[in-house]
């Protein structure tokens, strides 16, 4: 409820109506909590009771509008509305009903979280690696970190350029202590790229799945843990199974596990140093190389620690 409290507080602003976010939550937790009202009814009355209050058009208030053009990094304020021209970088598999599309859009400026609403259902779907410009979106905050919403009121208009994304290259050392699920041999949408879930797109439903091999992963540097991913190129070079191979062995034991199995073993509780850009939680590493420090480092505790040997007489 703050959620949709914020976007209308910031419409009646774009109007010159200053409404406290805490008044209009306070109204549509009266009317879903105590009088039972479903969500939307509610948002609907509330919008009309100020809409009457300060007298206010209808028509000024649902009508379409003109909202700036802004680039990702620029976006450092909680419930405005804007406009972003932005090529979709990586769309992640949606985990709650009320969302359609969630992932990260990116501009030269850099990249930002998106979701799009399931109620936005009349807007057009969005596929990995393709530009659109995106009118009419909300800002949002949380934890300090800026993303940006999809609703029904919003414009999604496909564009034929291609938009270079830019970033802010990253480095972590650690050890690898964790191999994430949907890591190994996945299966992707051939519409979307999206990695499926049993066999099924979020968005396309039951379709014929295309191979891939990527890896999730978590390195933990002793003080803080970070995520990464490993694209297909970059997991081959480092496990050493090419996606042939993974192909062949999930076929030989049925079972795709053994492909993730496989690559654990490779991989969890050594050490490397990533490169590459930081995008939300991920760095999406271009280079990764093992690192030997901490093996010499644990090496030269132990020859220090180990008891003197006794010279011959």
């Amino acid at each position: 409820m703050k959620e949709t409290a914020k976007q209308i507080e910031a419409r009646f602003l774009e109007l010159g109506v200053k409404v406290q976010t805490s008044e209009i939550e306070d109204k549509l937790e009266q009317l879903v909590n105590k009088f039972k009202v479903p969500p939307e009814e509610a948002r609907r009355n509330v919008i009309n009771l100020f809409l009457k209050k300060y007298n206010i058009q209808k028509s000024d208030f649902f009508g379409p509008r003109e909202t700036a053009m802004v680039k990702a990094a620029d976006i450092k304020e909680d419930g405005k509305w804007v406009s972003l021209r932005a090529k979709v970088v990586q769309l992640w598999e949606a985990n709650q009903e009320s969302i359609s599309q969630v992932g990260l859009l990116g501009d030269e400026s850099g990249t930002i979280k998106f979701t799009k609403w399931a109620k936005a259902s009349a807007l057009p779907t969005v596929e990995e690696g393709n530009c659109y410009i995106f009118k009419n979106i909300t800002t949002s905050e949380w934890q300090g970190q800026f993303s940006v919403k999809i609703n029904k009121t919003s414009e999604i208009i496909p564009i034929s350029e291609d938009i270079e994304v830019g970033s802010t290259p990253t480095e972590f050392s650690g050890a690898i202590v964790d191999i994430q699920s949907g890591s190994g041999l996945i299966k992707r949408c051939p519409e979307c790229n999206r990695a499926l879930v049993k066999g099924a797109c979020g968005e396309h439903g039951k379709v014929e799945g295309i191979y891939d091999l990527r890896v999730k992963a978590v390195m933990d540097d002793g003080e803080k843990v970070q995520d990464i991913l490993l694209n297909r190129e970059i997991t081959e070079a480092l496990t050493g199974i090419t996606l042939d191979q993974a192909k062949e062995m999930a076929t030989e034991a049925l079972d795709q596990a053994v492909v993730l199995d496989m690559i654990k073993s490779k991989l969890v509780g050594r050490y490397f140093v990533v490169r590459g850009a930081k995008l939300d939680r991920f760095i999406l590493v271009e280079t990764i190389t093992q690192d030997i420090k901490p093996l010499e480092e644990n090496i030269g505790k132990l020859l220090a620690t180990a008891a003197p040997v006794a010279q011959e007489a």
